[in-house]
């Protein structure tokens, strides 16, 4: 099973028809999906999308372990075949959970944060962060560092594939190659691609068919095919 994170942090997975994308192909490749909605996501009150306030990478995750549980208890899936997936705020997710848990075993990170204290000075949409930590990364770093993947990389275990556009400002390409430099700095297994003229989503045709083909692929080389 593939869990995919969502961005945001407050935005939400919602019903729809998979046709197209990486979702289509990882379920034609014999994946089943979890689309989880931790707290923090939209769509269960003002409360709970207030609930990962100064605490990401906490709770939130927490709720998305309970989520493979409960997907496991439902249906016949292979604990030991776990993949995780995210991009933006979901590939800080997924670069935190490397250092957190052992229970996926290749994971793939999109336009991911790796380091909250140097993301805070390089990208170009930081005030969105004042309402989640309170103050700024220079009136109160701790709360920025104990939340960064970086912290805590020597923890990180799991194969990950990392990818970003080269024209990334909401989260610039430098956390990328940070994580990626960490990885290999404590002998990961990891692959980083830096996707020319993209911003924060991948909009060219070709370049998301060649990143669709690598996901895939990672998949396939560290959880097996069907």
């Amino acid at each position: 099973m593939i869990v995919e994170v969502h961005g945001g942090p407050s935005s939400a997975h919602t019903p729809r028809f998979v046709w197209d994308g990486n979702r289509a192909a990882l379920t034609n490749a014999g994946y089943a999906l979890l689309l989880p909605n931790p707290r923090g996501s939209y769509g269960q009150g003002e409360a709970f999308t207030r609930a990962n306030i100064r605490d990401f990478g906490g709770g939130d995750l927490a709720d998305i372990l309970a989520g493979v549980d409960a997907a496991e208890h439902a249906a016949p899936i292979d604990d030991a075949r776990l993949g995780l997936i995210g991009h933006s705020y979901g590939g800080f997710m997924a670069m935190w959970a490397n250092t957190r848990t052992n229970r996926f075993k290749a994971i793939v990170a999109g336009a991911g944060l790796s380091d909250w204290i140097s993301y805070y000075g390089t990208n170009g949409i930081d005030q969105w962060m004042i309402p989640f930590f309170g103050k700024s990364a220079y009136e109160d770093p701790d709360i920025y560092w104990k939340m960064s993947a970086i912290r805590t990389i020597r923890d990180a275990r799991t194969p990950t594939f990392i990818y970003v556009g080269e024209r990334d400002i909401e989260v610039p390409p430098t956390q990328s190659v940070e994580y990626w430099h960490a990885l290999k700095a404590v002998n990961v297994p990891t692959s980083l691609v830096i996707f020319p003229d993209e911003g924060h989503g991948i909009r060219s045709p070709e370049h998301n068919a060649d990143l669709r083909r690598r996901t895939l692929a990672w998949f396939a080389r560290y959880l097996g095919q069907r």
